[in-house]
């Protein structure tokens, strides 16, 4: 995958978020995996948006197949994350809050993230 994300590359939802700086495929346990840490740190307060979804189906041969006779059988789904890419939002829970919980989640995927604030946040005001 070459370049940067086009698109899903700003702050959509949320006042805090973390964004890919890797390109990666990222499977669907691991957005879950992600999802679970967020979720259990915040203890359910707030809100979460999950802005990539493993759509891209993977096959895989089956161990100790001889090569041809066509393409192996579905093993999963990934989600293709280029640079730039927002993974997760969250809104409704104060800075130290945010940023800890998706720190927790970025240890969960397979790129390096930045923790990213909205523009126009207000730390006074939301506290």
């Amino acid at each position: 995958m070459k370049g940067l994300a086009g698109r899903g590359n700003q702050l959509a939802f949320g006042s805090f978020g973390i964004k890919s700086l890797q390109a990666k495929w990222i499977t669907g346990r691991q957005i879950e995996a992600a999802r679970v840490a967020v979720t259990r740190y915040m203890q359910r307060q707030g809100q979460i948006w999950i802005r990539i979804f493993p759509d891209k189906p993977i096959t895989k041969k089956p161990a100790e197949v001889r090569m041809g006779k066509g393409k192996g059988a579905p093993e999963g789904f990934v989600a293709p994350v280029t640079p730039g890419r927002m993974i997760l939002e969250v809104e409704g829970v104060p800075f130290d809050v945010a940023k800890e919980a998706l720190r927790l989640a970025a240890q969960k995927l397979p790129v390096t993230t930045k923790f990213v604030v909205r523009r126009d946040y207000d730390a006074n005001q939301n506290a």
